[in-house]
């Protein structure tokens, strides 16, 4: 029975007639036959429905025809699609389908899926023009969704929600689609080819559709349905691939493979899924081949240890960029890297102690015993050949931590792109293997030494600012600079007063780096012994003006040069100067010539007219002289031989064999002075006056005395002449004296080192703490011994201990005071 609505102006509407023609003209559409339709008359009787207030019945006609097209229609369209070899997982537990089956499927079900997703929207854009009024009266007043929003909501409903078997609840359209899909990204991951258009179809597809009518953003089918089932595939693949790669591939190629993962991924995100599922996907692959995997990646034999000792930049960089992405401290490579670094620290600090302690070879032992046949003093050459060796090994030293710098330099550069994390763990590891060897600070200084020596002969300025680069990067490691200052003045000192440096210059330019990297305080002393060097050059030439003006007519007058060194700036006694002791008071009585005590007194009392109240002591260990000496011809000698002439030669050396060659000068010819009767004359400590004996006596090259008996040691009793049968075929020579050059120290001296250095750290700690407590006047112990070892860490790392023990030992001189009943043990400034 149809209903009967009165028209606009009279007319009137037969609703199921105007349906049934509108249902056909629809049914023609979503058949592709719509050529012949009057779209005009057709919205002309939607809009008459609407008009009459049946705006309801329509929407819900227009809805049941397409649930009924969807479900008997399109549904069974693509059920026909569907073969055995889509139903399984798509994670390679495929039963007896090969790949190109389930591919040929898959494409087969996806392109009829695409096609009837493609004609649902075309058919849709074609009734939602028919129904146009119905969407702006109707539906906009009632607050529904437009007709063409209800109609994809029917396609997800009826189509992809669809149950596909009846047995299995769980078996929709849309699980197999999301199934096919993932099957397909499995090929793709395998290197198979597959239609990347056509999967993007599909995703539009599921973008398009949402689980409710507020289509809020993550409620779309793709990421509620499609993409959680995607990554939860993807971290099962990952995570059996990682295992994979772990037993069957080395770290370098796991990291190359893991890069190009993520690469595919961003690849497949653009061309084939969503590219909002970008970031999930990388999470997933980070999480399962680099978070949980980066310890056994770093950890394998081909790992960071040995990317590094075989200098795998490249590889290092791409651990560094893997680790990174999931852990901003990079926490496991820096761990390696900090291990693997002190690991060969500790290699360079142990082949410097076994070279420093190795054992003379056989072949060395020879020529010592050659040597000594040959007259030469055996101990002399063994103990010169092991603080060489010693010198040497030190040398090696610094030039292999340096080289071991480098190598990780290169490294953070070339690989780690600067780092800023990884920057300070190497500079902390660095620091740990080299504070933890106990010669650090006097090899370094031996470095600096031997290059202000001779190392820089010959170099550019480039070149040179290279090796002040070097060497005061290395200071900059150092814990205990207190140590590094006081070797630092020792070499300073002999370079300076036997002017073995081979610039001035560079020397000034060395403390001017070494003051903008530690502070005024650590050059205060050596900037003073330049001016030393300074003062004295001046006093000299003003000495010898004066000397002029008192017109001396002696044309053989000696010329003097002299250095006058404040004695608290000159680590004097450290290289054999200093005036305490028994031995160092001996020094400044030692004897002199009457021609040098002369000119010796007129240079004191020039002095102190011009310094009142100045005390001069005289160092003759640390000076040196020029002499001109004359052998005469030997009777009887060989024709041809130099001896059958007169010779003269011009000697170089120390002022205490100056001042023994010249008690030789009155000696009648044929007598002899023993040690005890020289030592007698001058006065030179025993120590000195037998290492001068042995240069001047034993040494083959410089014989400029005979001894009697001939032997490596010298005795109180030896007997020394003046060796008229001398000869040289060099006018100029050079007499050394044993030990006089700057080398390693032996176990005493260093232990003599570390005494002093530590009762200068005492006087150090008790004045930061002085300082300290007259600022702060009352102090808890904890804070005070907290900012003690903050004020001193520029100098050195002090023991706590030996904080403690200072505090007790001012405590007792009254300086400080515990104060009682403190909560907690503090303290009170009294001075």
């Amino acid at each position: 029975m149809y209903s009967i609505l009165q028209g606009i102006n009279g007319d009137e509407l037969d609703f199921d007639a105007t349906w049934a023609i509108l249902a056909a003209s629809f049914r023609e559409i979503h058949t592709k036959n719509a050529s012949k339709l009057s779209f005009e008359e057709l919205y002309r009787n939607a809009y008459k429905i609407v008009l009459r207030k049946r705006g309801e019945s329509l929407y819900e006609k227009v809805k049941d025809f397409e649930r009924d097209w969807l479900s008997n229609e399109v549904l069974q369209r693509l059920e026909t699609l569907l073969s055995s070899a889509l139903l399984p997982h798509s994670d390679g537990d495929v039963g007896s389908s090969t790949t190109n089956e389930r591919r040929v499927a898959g494409e087969k079900f996806l392109r009829g899926l695409k096609e009837a997703w493609i004609d649902q929207q075309t058919c849709m854009s074609m009734l939602t023009d028919v129904l146009m009024y119905m969407d702006r009266v109707y539906c906009l007043d009632q607050r529904h969704p437009s007709i063409y929003a209800s109609a994809m909501m029917l396609f997800r409903d009826s189509v992809l929600q669809s149950q596909v078997d009846p047995l299995d609840d769980s078996l929709t359209m849309l699980g197999i689609l999301n199934r096919v899909v993932l099957d397909q990204v499995y090929m793709d991951r395998a290197g198979d080819i597959i239609d990347k258009h056509l999967i993007k179809s599909c995703v539009y597809m599921l973008e398009a559709l949402y689980e409710t009518p507020n289509e809020n953003e993550e409620e779309k089918l793709y990421i509620t349905s499609f993409e959680r089932d995607f990554l939860d595939a993807s971290r099962d693949f990952y995570k059996k691939e990682g295992d994979q790669l772990l037993r069957e591939s080395d770290a370098g190629t796991y990291c190359k493979h893991v890069r190009r993962r993520i690469g595919e991924e961003q690849d497949r995100c653009r061309s084939t899924l969503s590219e909002s599922t970008q970031p999930k996907i990388e999470a997933v692959v980070l999480d399962e081949l680099v978070r949980h995997k980066i310890k056994d990646v770093v950890e394998m034999d081909s790992g960071v240890k040995f990317m590094i000792d075989n200098d795998r930049i490249e590889e290092l960089g791409l651990v560094f960029d893997l680790n990174q992405r999931i852990d901003q401290h990079k926490a496991e490579l820096t761990r390696a890297i900090q291990k693997r670094m002190i690991e060969m620290g500790s290699d360079v600090n142990n082949a410097a102690i076994a070279a420093s302690q190795a054992q003379p070879t056989k072949e060395t032992e020879a020529k010592d015993e050659h040597k000594e046949e040959a007259g030469g003093d055996k101990t002399k050459q063994t103990g010169e050949r092991v603080a060489n060796q010693q010198t040497l090994a030190a040398l090696k030293w610094v030039e292999d931590v340096l080289a071991l710098k480098d190598k990780f330099d290169k490294i953070h550069r070339d690989s780690f792109g600067s780092d800023q994390t990884l920057q300070t763990a190497l500079t902390r590891s660095c620091s740990d293997f080299i504070n933890a060897f106990p010669r650090s600070s006097e090899y370094i200084s031996l470095f600096i030494d031997e290059n202000m020596k001779k190392g820089l002969k010959g170099k550019t300025e480039q070149e040179v600012d290279i090796v002040l680069d070097k060497a005061i990067t290395l200071l900059r490691y150092i814990q205990d600079k207190d140590m590094f200052e006081r070797y630092y003045k020792k070499h300073l000192c002999r370079r300076l007063l036997m002017a073995k440096s081979v610039s001035t210059d560079v020397e000034k330019q060395m403390i001017s780096r070494m003051k903008i990297e530690l502070g005024n305080n650590f050059t205060l002393k050596l900037e003073a012994m330049f001016r030393d060097m300074q003062l004295s050059e001046d006093l000299t030439s003003g000495y010898r003006q004066y000397v002029q003006r008192l017109g001396d007519p002696d044309p053989k007058r000696i010329d003097l040069d002299i250095k006058v060194l404040t004695s608290m700036t000159w680590p004097l006694e450290s290289i054999g100067g200093g005036s305490g002791g028994d031995e160092g008071q001996q020094r400044a009585r030692s004897t002199y010539p009457p021609l040098l005590e002369r000119i010796k007194k007129g240079f004191e009392q020039y002095y102190a007219d011009k310094h009142s109240g100045r005390v001069l002591t005289w160092h003759a260990n640390l000076g040196s002289a020029d002499l001109r000496a004359t052998f005469p011809k030997v009777p009887g000698a060989k024709e041809g031989s130099s001896l059958t002439k007169e010779r003269k030669h011009e000697i170089n050396v120390s002022t205490y064999a100056m001042i023994i060659l010249l008690l030789f000068n009155d000696l009648p010819p044929g007598e002899t002075l023993t040690t005890e009767e020289i030592q007698a004359r001058t006065n030179i400590p025993i120590s000195d006056l037998s290492r001068n004996l042995q240069s001047l006596a034993v040494a083959p090259k410089t014989r400029l005395l005979t001894k009697e008996p001939m032997s490596k040691d010298i005795k109180l009793t030896d007997h020394f002449s003046f060796n008229d049968n001398f000869q040289s075929k060099f006018l100029k020579l050079k007499v050394g004296v044993v030990s006089q050059g700057n080398k390693v120290e032996g176990d005493r001296e260093r232990q003599e080192t570390e005494k002093k250095n530590n009762d200068s750290r005492g006087f150090n700690i008790e004045a930061a703490v002085v300082r300290i407590m007259k600022q702060r006047k009352e102090l808890s112990h904890q804070q005070l011994i907290t900012e003690t070892l903050s004020q001193l860490a520029t100098q050195f790392k002090p023991d706590v201990n030996m904080i403690k023990k200072r505090i007790e030992s001012l405590i007792e001189r009254e300086y400080l005071e515990r104060i009682e009943d403190a909560a907690t043990p503090s303290y009170r400034y009294l001075a």
